[in-house]
């Protein structure tokens, strides 16, 4: 299958999971991450307002907020396909723009330098044993992490973890992959 189609069909597994299921991994998935090395050593974190299908980001940058570290959420330059990551202290510095997309108001926020940034929870779709990903197609995260310096980890289910993904000389690895089973670093 192509990349294409491997999005394809994993949106659709991950749409059927029932939704008492979807909450029970998402508090794994979250319970892994707060409990590890890598969140107590990050003072900021990077992460992604999640939407629909995608594992619930709020618990995270929740927990984040209650453990005092810094909130970076990003915001998408559909012209140069960059992100550009804010400082987000309040649900209230949010606006819904293109997508349905919500990201911070840059008014409103302040513009954290990618250096800055100690972890940072990199959203994709498929995952192989390698670290690598299929993400949602629009290249944001690899152009972004190509001078990223840096703890990268992505939050998935088991099913969306597979052998190999096909992979292009651009694509990097993510550092480590959190699963309701655990932490599988690169």
């Amino acid at each position: 299958m192509d990349k294409l189609q491997l999005r394809k069909s994993t949106i659709a597994k991950l749409k059927n999971i029932p939704e008492e299921d979807k909450q029970a991994i998402e508090r794994k998935l979250a319970e892994r991450l707060v409990s590890s090395t890598l969140w107590n050593e990050a003072d900021r974190v990077g992460i992604t307002m999640s939407q629909g299908f995608e594992w619930d980001t709020t618990p995270i940058i929740e927990a984040a907020w209650e453990h005092n570290k810094i909130v970076c959420v990003p915001k998408c330059i559909p012209q140069e396909k960059k992100l550009t990551f804010y400082q987000l202290d309040s649900y209230d510095q949010l606006e819904v723009v293109y997508y349905n997309l919500l990201e911070p108001k840059p008014v409103e926020t302040r513009k954290i330098d990618k250096a800055a940034i100690d972890l940072l929870i990199v959203p994709g779709l498929i995952f192989d044993k390698g670290g690598f990903r299929i993400g949602f197609g629009g290249g944001y995260y690899d152009r972004f992490l190509m001078d990223y310096p840096n703890e990268t980890a992505s939050l998935l289910h088991g099913s969306q973890l597979v052998e190999k993904v096909p992979t292009e000389e651009f694509d990097l690895a993510i550092n480590h992959l959190i699963t309701e089973d655990g932490i599988d670093k690169f």
